[in-house]
């Protein structure tokens, strides 16, 4: 059975404050944002009913936003109120969310002051970004051509929109090369993130996991990290050059989309999920299914 497309479902989207059937919550092919990449958006999982991170992701929004120069016309309370109806709506218990604001098409140009700033919020059952035995057993990645860009040239600390376009590309030559995603770079060489989730690896014991200062501090990557530290692991922030991957013994993704996710190889480099990306999987779901807090430092 085919899935359906985006465009054609059944169901309801809260579109610029109410909720509206899903089939008519369109916008004009003249959008500013079709045209200049002026959107933000966030990325959100349902758990048993219960969003996690609910007031972060609305927050970062709103940032975004700022960043962007775009006031989004509502406050987070508010649009964290939406979610929650958005998913009553659809009768939706354990799914993805995906808030965006965008400037419209009252302007055509690359000034936009007047535009209006719409925001949409939809929701949907999504299972986990990769296939289940992949998942296991770890993905395997590419190493992208394409540079996360500098903190000058690019927003790096919103959640634009325009900066996934070479996520896009890279995770496309990836996926025809038989690979699940692709490890980007920085504009310095660096290793900076996979092209939807923030990259993590392990030595001698310790987690290391590159410094966030041109791509985003992620709310599942600072979720992670405090589990880690409550088990007792180091965790260690560092810029982290491509080399030193032959050295590392773990990898593993986190991501609103990818949770938790280990990696057996970027490029030619191998790597074996071990006790430390199994305890962090384990600790993960366990939080946001809540089945149990936080684990408790050691």
């Amino acid at each position: 059975m085919i899935a359906p497309t985006f465009d054609n479902r059944d169901g309801f989207i809260w579109y610029n404050g109410e909720l509206k059937p899903w089939r008519e919550s369109t916008l004009h092919v003249l959008s500013h944002a079709v045209h200049y990449g002026s959107a933000v958006f966030e990325g959100e999982r349902a758990y048993n009913g219960k969003v996690f991170k609910l007031a972060e992701h609305g927050e970062r929004l709103i940032n975004s936003g700022k960043i962007l120069d775009m006031t989004i016309p509502y406050s987070s309370a508010e649009l964290n109120d939406a979610v929650i109806e958005t998913l009553a709506a659809n009768s939706i218990t354990n799914g993805y969310i995906r808030r965006i604001a965008w400037r419209g098409s009252e302007m055509m140009g690359v000034s936009a002051q007047t535009t209006r700033i719409n925001v949409a919020i939809a929701t949907w059952e999504w299972p986990s970004y990769f296939k289940p035995e992949e998942r296991l057993k770890g993905i395997r990645l590419d190493l992208s051509k394409w540079a996360r860009p500098a903190p000058n040239t690019a927003p790096t600390n919103a959640k634009a929109a325009g900066l996934y376009m070479i996520c896009t590309l890279s995770k496309h030559e990836a996926e025809r090369k038989g690979f699940a995603d692709a490890l980007m770079l920085d504009y310095r060489g660096q290793i900076a993130e996979a092209t939807g989730a923030n990259v993590f690896f392990v030595k001698d014991g310790k987690i290391h996991t590159p410094t966030p200062d041109c791509f985003l501090d992620g709310i599942t990557r600072r979720t992670v990290i405090e589990l880690a530290k409550a088990r007792g692991f180091e965790v260690i922030v560092r810029p982290i050059m491509p080399e030193e991957m032959a050295e590392f013994e773990e990898c593993f993704l986190t991501g609103t989309a990818a949770e938790v996710t280990p990696v057996a190889s970027i490029a030619d480099y191998s790597f074996t999920p071990g006790h430390i990306c199994k305890t962090l999987m384990e600790d993960y779901m366990g939080l946001v299914r809540g089945e149990k807090e936080a684990v408790a430092a050691q």
